[in-house]
């Protein structure tokens, strides 16, 4: 398990306040699946979260149902990001990451974060030229990875 550092105090205390704001109850297990996204980085379906969190927590008792109403509050909130595929789900990972797009491969599953200046401006550009206020923006280039295409 690794330590708990001041990133993580300061997106529990934003926790914290989301929780009080909506009128919740603050509990160990929201508390527990923030904690085991943020020490775990990557993408996580729910059900990878569950096993991260038995592995990590074995005594605590936290069922997948309260995982995915506890991500779909985390979402809402920005407190974590999804990436869709579609009919097989999505796959979360921690909200307060710099901004990166993604590469999915449909074989394996595999993602890769990276940024790319070029298209950052152009998505300024065109924004600028349809007189649209850009508020933020999601990309997901899906293919076969470098492994996938040199296996077959």
């Amino acid at each position: 398990m690794k330590r708990i550092d001041q990133e993580f105090i300061d997106l529990l205390e934003e926790l914290k306040d989301v929780i009080r704001k909506k009128g919740l109850k603050y509990t160990k297990q929201r508390e527990i699946i923030l904690q085991t996204l943020y020490q775990h980085s990557g993408h996580h379906s729910p059900e990878e979260i569950l096993m991260l969190i038995k592995k990590s927590f074995p005594k605590e008792n936290i069922g997948i149902a309260t995982i995915y109403r506890t991500l779909a509050l985390f979402e809402e909130e920005g407190l974590v990001d999804s990436i869709s595929f579609g009919k097989d789900g999505k796959k979360y990972e921690i909200g307060h990451k710099e901004h990166h797009d993604h590469l999915v491969c449909l074989e394996c599953g595999k993602i890769i974060e990276f940024v790319d200046e070029i298209i950052e401006s152009r998505q300024i550009e065109v924004s600028k030229k349809y007189n649209f206020k850009m508020i933020g923006h999601t990309m997901k280039i899906v293919g076969i990875c470098n492994e996938c295409q040199n296996k077959n």
